[in-house]
C-alpha cells in the first residue's frame, strides 16, 4: 500500500468516525428541525415515524402512533391550509436530561402548537413525548388577565 492510499483511508476513516461521532451528539433542536424539513418534504407519517425511531420504546406503542400519525396528517390542505413553517414559542430545561420545546406551526386557517419532549437516559437524546393541539389563543387570553399582571 502505497503513502496517498494510506493517507486516502485514514483520510475517509477520521471522515466516517466524525459523522458517528455527530450523530451521537444530536441534540433536541436538531431532531425538531430534522422532523421538520421531513414534514415539509415527505410528509407527517414519515416525519413521526423517523422521530419516533430515535426511542426503541416506542416500537410497542404502535396503536397510539398510529392515531397520532392519522391525526396528524388530518392538517392538510383541505383543512388547514398551506403550511408556511415553524417558529420556537419556548424551550424549557428539567435538569440535564429533559428538555421541551414548544413550536408554533404557521397555516393558512390558524396556528398549532408542536411540543416535544426529549429525555437523555445515558449519552442519546430520544423523544419521549410529542403533542399538538390549537389552544395558543386561549392561553395567551388567559395570560393576559390582570392576576397574571405584577401589579407592583
Amino acid at each position: 500500500m502505497n503513502f496517498k492510499t494510506k493517507l486516502s483511508s485514514i483520510t475517509i476513516i477520521l471522515l466516517l468516525a466524525g459523522f458517528v461521532n455527530l450523530e451521537a451528539q444530536t441534540n433536541p433542536k436538531e431532531i425538531v428541525e430534522e422532523f421538520f424539513i421531513d414534514y415539509k418534504n415527505d410528509g407527517a407519517s414519515k416525519a413521526l415515524d423517523k422521530l419516533y425511531s430515535t426511542n426503541k420504546w416506542m416500537e410497542r406503542a404502535t396503536d397510539a402512533i398510529t392515531n397520532l400519525k392519522s391525526q396528524l396528517e388530518s392538517l392538510n390542505e383541505d383543512y388547514v391550509g398551506k403550511y408556511y413553517g415553524y417558529e420556537l414559542i419556548t424551550e424549557k430545561k428539567l435538569a440535564e436530561s429533559y428538555f421541551l420545546l414548544s413550536y408554533l406551526v404557521k397555516f393558512d386557517r390558524q396556528p398549532i402548537r408542536y411540543t416535544f419532549h426529549f429525555y437523555k437516559p445515558d449519552d442519546k437524546w430520544v423523544i419521549y413525548n410529542f403533542k399538538f393541539d390549537a389552544n395558543i389563543g386561549t392561553e395567551i387570553e388567559e395570560s393576559a388577565k390582570l392576576y397574571y399582571l405584577d401589579m407592583n
